[in-house]
């Protein structure tokens, strides 16, 4: 079976490949009446959900004019995507950024405001490509993506994580003092770096297994 083109990377891409990953989200209806993907989004809200919810089922996936039913690896994949946690399948998780995000951004305590200032971070007006910023690779949290290498990596402790839509590969020593081109929104790395663990519980097991392999050879 074919698959379809519902997966999301890091860079903002929509690819076809049969891994589905720990996350599914949305960011409207970006598909034909024959499947086929004609744009990168519908609208501001992009949100990261659970696979599975209160047992509700759609299939097939895909159906003229509704939203196009997106994958992601994990929820750090998601983030760097631009996907912020659905306030209600995963509320409690809503919460949580909800909390961080009225520190950083006095008076913007709702969804529409995270939406429209993520809006900007992710997307260049003049291009529409996925935008990206400078910053010191040993400032930034674990859970960021980072262009490395033409590549999209995941910052884990001390470690850059190749990713692939099946999960996570060669494991790079991350190097303090080097610049980065950031791929996850500002707003969401400056949230990453108050509580990352607390905003990533659905990290791909091969994030850990990666690390602690290459440990152990080294």
């Amino acid at each position: 079976m074919t698959a379809l083109q519902n997966r999301v990377t890091p860079l903002g891409e929509v690819i076809a490949d049969p891994a589905r990953g720990l996350v599914y989200g949305n960011r409207g209806c970006l598909h034909d009446d024959e499947r086929r993907i004609r744009r990168r989004y519908n609208g501001k809200r992009w949100i990261a959900c659970r696979l599975s919810f209160r047992g509700w089922h759609r299939h097939p996936l895909m159906q003229p004019g509704r939203f196009t039913e997106l994958f992601f690896l994990d929820e750090a994949t998601a983030l760097a995507a631009g996907h912020r946690p659905c306030a209600l399948c995963r509320r409690e998780d809503y919460r949580r950024l909800l909390a961080i995000w009225a520190r950083l951004h006095p008076g913007e305590a709702n969804a529409d405001a995270v939406d429209s200032r993520l809006h900007r971070e992710r997307i260049a007006p003049e291009t529409r490509a996925q935008r990206h910023h400078r910053a010191p690779l040993g400032e930034l949290p674990g859970g960021t993506f980072v262009l490395y290498d033409h590549a999209p990596h995941l910052v884990l402790d001390d470690a850059l994580l190749r990713w692939t839509p099946a999960g996570y590969t060669t494991r790079l020593v991350r190097r303090a003092d080097q610049q980065a081109e950031v791929i996850t929104p500002p707003s969401l790395v400056s949230v990453l770096r108050a509580s990352w663990q607390s905003l990533v519980p659905l990290l791909h097991p091969s994030a850990r297994a990666t690390t602690s392999l290459e440990h152990e050879r080294g």
